[in-house]
């Protein structure tokens, strides 16, 4: 994923995209990809996608990520907002369900 393909990919996958960026020695990162892919089993509608903060400026950037890691949503193409949660899978899917009840934002 890189930001010459990140809004082209996220409108074209079907149900809900997750974008994590992250960086390769951030261990809160590593426990969120954990939890994410944990929910993921559980929700064939999800799907994640992963972007590496120090090698992907542009993204960090255009989304003014200022902590990792980072969560971004979209539903069926259209951007739900930034995802706040703990990494715990439970508390990602109700954060995750709360933020896509809510409209459609424009993206960044």
């Amino acid at each position: 994923m890189s930001q010459f393909d990140l809004h082209q990919r996220m409108a074209e996958t079907p149900g809900v995209a997750v974008l994590l960026l992250t960086a390769p020695a951030c261990g809160s990162c590593r426990a969120m990809r954990a939890a994410l892919l944990e929910l993921a089993r559980s929700r064939s509608d999800l799907r994640l996608f992963e972007a590496d903060a120090g090698r992907e400026a542009g993204i960090v950037q255009e989304f003014e990520v200022f902590h990792l890691p980072a969560l971004f949503v979209w539903r069926d193409g259209e951007y739900h907002g930034a995802l706040q949660a703990e990494a715990l899978p439970a508390r990602l899917a109700a954060a995750l369900d709360a933020l896509l009840a809510a409209p459609p934002q424009e993206a960044p």
